[in-house]
């Protein structure tokens, strides 16, 4: 067959293809509606960066003016708003049981004069685990909230003893930490979760439409039809299927880039071209690993579970919420065989820590890799595609 003829049953294939996407709706909500609406409402949801003023209640044993201002000062904390006043931990406990609160600061009786005579009183803080963010949040401002009080405390004690200010703070802080958070100095939980949840969320869509559309050319009986289209070359034939599928994932893939590096400016150190070439190798790399999947379970069902399982895996074992190194070392071997992980590991060099282009060149390789699969699955899947029968 003539490059001509080749190009020829590529474009019958890609125009078949094309009547097949629109005259299906669920084409239309998984490549478009559904990535487009993660994006808008994840974004949107995580505007602020970290979440405000998350509600505890304040347990005040003491009633002292010392606890008062306790009080104020923890609820001037951005993260932080007392909502509850109780004057029994049992009421803050059940307010925390019933969803209202996601901490409780108990201020014990006689607070104030224990902590002026130096018989070291104990502020108690409750957070809810279930929450993990809101929980860590309000562990971080009454932790230091009560360091602070027990400075206070220090410093007034010392400067009633005739101490000057220096040598007291040589006392409560004789190590200075001077902290500086790389990458992502605004510690945003937007510029943290949404560069790879949303990815993520176009190579779950990705696997998905892949294989169901090779799927259900098992199902209804119409991959001869297909294959003939494509000249009877299964090379061709695949080409032609999964050329429309992948310039729409890539213009998504793009307002995805837009709407990340643009839009809301996450830092972006070396520049658009790392960033976009690596979408779009995410993007034909998904499309592979989908061809596979459906080629090993050559079952409409089988292959959606599959893609669907798999897809889901990926948010864990890719290591932007548990980093990969601490896992078992069969884990981590796994962890290779998903495309969203040499995304990520792309995106941290290139678009956090903006190093040079040759510390990433393994992970591009990686993902143009992923491009023999097919290959390797392919003459099953054609026997698939002719002399299977499919089973409802």
């Amino acid at each position: 067959m003539t490059l001509k003829q080749s190009l020829h049953s590529i474009w019958n294939v890609a125009k078949r293809e094309i009547h097949r996407l629109t005259s299906k709706p669920i084409y239309f909500f998984c490549m478009l509606i559904a990535p487009v609406l993660c994006v808008v409402f994840f974004l949107s949801l995580m505007q602020e960066g970290l979440p405000t003023n998350l509600p505890i209640a304040v347990v005040d044993m003491d009633g002292s003016a010392t606890s008062r201002n306790l009080i104020r000062q923890l609820d001037a904390f951005e993260q932080t708003e007392v909502v509850y006043k109780t004057a029994t931990f049992d009421d803050a406990r059940r307010e925390m049981q019933k969803g209202n609160v996601y901490g409780i600061f108990y201020i014990p009786k006689d607070f104030a004069v224990e902590a002026t005579t130096g018989k070291q009183p104990t502020l108690s803080f409750y957070t809810n685990g279930t929450y993990l963010i809101a929980a860590s949040l309000l562990f971080r401002d009454m932790k230091t909230m009560s360091v602070l009080a027990g400075a206070s405390v220090g410093l007034q004690t010392g400067l009633a003893k005739g101490y000057t200010t220096d040598q007291i703070m040589g006392q409560l802080q004789p190590v200075v930490v001077d902290t500086h958070a790389l990458g992502n100095p605004w510690l945003n939980y937007s510029v943290y979760l949404n560069n790879t949840i949303l990815p993520g969320v176009l190579q779950l869509m990705i696997f998905l439409v892949t294989v169901f559309s090779i799927g259900t050319e098992l199902k209804y009986s119409t991959a001869r039809q297909w294959l003939q289209t494509g000249g009877n070359s299964f090379t061709l034939s695949l080409l032609g299927k999964l050329l429309p599928q992948t310039v729409i994932f890539t213009v998504i893939a793009l307002l995805c880039c837009s709407a990340l590096y643009g839009f809301n400016a996450f830092p972006l150190n070396s520049g658009w071209m790392p960033m976009i070439v690596a979408l779009f190798l995410l993007v034909i790399a998904s499309q592979a690993v989908g061809v596979f999947m459906i080629g090993a379970l050559p079952t409409l069902r089988l292959g959606l579970s599959f893609a669907s399982l798999f897809g889901m895996i990926a948010f864990s074992i890719v290591g932007f919420s548990f980093p990969v190194l601490g896992m078992d070392p069969t884990l981590q071997a796994l962890s290779t065989l998903f495309p969203l992980r040499h995304y990520f590991l792309i995106y941290v060099d290139q678009a956090l820590n903006g190093r040079d282009l040759f510390y990433s060149w393994t992970e591009y390789a990686w993902l143009i890799g992923f491009l023999i699969l097919p290959f390797l699955i392919g003459k099953h899947l054609k026997n698939a595609l002719l002399y299977f029968k499919y089973i409802p």
